[in-house]
């Protein structure tokens, strides 16, 4: 994995982080050469692939049935003013819907991602598409583009598949004996006390970073490298939790 100048993320990690912590996105869609815009709440799964839960009755949905290509726009929070700031992501694919027992464990990452959903995740006309990746455009911000190609974008492989393989005993582990730890980690990433009455967990990990949720709420972990291991996973989240700690005193 690349990095920039003096530590700074490569263009495909910094892709990769603002896609992995949208909470939403704008689908675009076509139907008889027209454009259509939407607005969907992606999860993803670890290889980068852009989950989507649909309803049979969205005209979106009707779009990709008869034309499964489309693009999803993925973007962050505005440097300043000026909109044109914002850091973005397009990315392009082709949609399919996800069945058999991958639908369930994806569909169960989903959730991790949006709590809220579970009143109505289990309605009939409600199912599960998967955005296989075909390539990105990231700005960065004002003048500040690079095209990625699907090499360069996806994470490696080989790590995805350990990642995945240890993600349960992680996750398992952390919630069980490292509950303040958590607790640490979020209160930084949110800039507020966790509430009490809804104890933050480990939702969720991939090479790019964990998800945290409490109840409804979440928040998202980006790791400062990629990792590659249970072992960088856990290095990870102890140099989060210290650094939430230590902010927390000089608060």
């Amino acid at each position: 994995m690349t990095t920039g100048a003096e530590g700074d993320p490569s263009p495909a990690q910094e892709a990769r982080w603002l896609i992995r912590a949208a909470g939403s996105a704008v689908l675009a869609t076509q139907a008889d050469g027209q454009p259509f815009a939407s607005l969907v709440t992606p999860a993803v799964a670890p290889d980068l692939s852009p989950l989507l839960w649909l309803s049979t009755l969205s005209e979106h949905t009707r779009q990709l049935k008869a034309e499964p290509r489309c693009a999803l726009l993925f973007t962050g929070a505005p440097d300043g003013p000026n909109p044109q700031t914002t850091p973005r992501v397009t990315l392009t694919g082709r949609a399919e819907p996800v069945g058999g027992a991958e639908a369930a464990a994806l569909k169960a990452r989903w959730l991790a991602r949006h709590p809220y959903a579970a009143l109505y995740a289990d309605f009939a006309d409600f199912a599960l598409w998967r955005v296989a990746p075909g390539g990105a455009l990231l700005v960065g911000g004002f003048a500040r583009a690079v095209r990625l190609r699907l090499a360069d974008l996806l994470p490696d492989p080989g790590s995805v598949a350990a990642l995945a393989a240890a993600e349960s005993g992680i996750v398992e582990h952390v919630n069980a004996d490292h509950a303040d730890a958590v607790a640490a980690i979020a209160e930084s990433l949110l800039g507020q006390a966790p509430a009490a009455a809804e104890p933050w967990r480990i939702a969720a990990v991939d090479v790019d970073g964990a998800d945290l949720s409490a109840g409804e709420r979440v928040c998202r972990l980006q790791f400062s490298r990629f990792a590659s291991s249970a072992e960088d996973v856990r290095a990870e989240l102890v140099r989060a939790a210290r650094d939430g700690r230590n902010a927390a005193r000089t608060g």
